[in-house]
């Protein structure tokens, strides 16, 4: 599997849109996104490059694989 690195996070975004998320509110430089059955919301600040660590905090938040994440990645 390849290793998590750091990505834009519109690209970000549009993986967890892909799994079914949607954007509910932007406030100030973060985007937070909802999705029926996950309990926290998902919080993504609009980085040029969103380091790794957020982006697992994320995939944990979310009880997202990491393969499902790369499969939404590459597609």
């Amino acid at each position: 599997m390849p290793k998590l690195g750091p990505i834009s996070y519109r690209r970000l975004a549009r993986v967890f849109e892909a799994d079914g998320f949607r954007c509910i509110r932007e406030e100030g430089d973060h985007m937070v996104f909802t999705k029926p059955g996950v309990i926290r919301p998902v919080v993504i600040p609009k980085y040029a490059s969103v380091p790794v660590f957020i982006i697992k905090n994320n995939l944990r938040t979310s009880g997202m694989s990491r393969e499902r994440y790369f499969e939404l990645l590459s597609g």
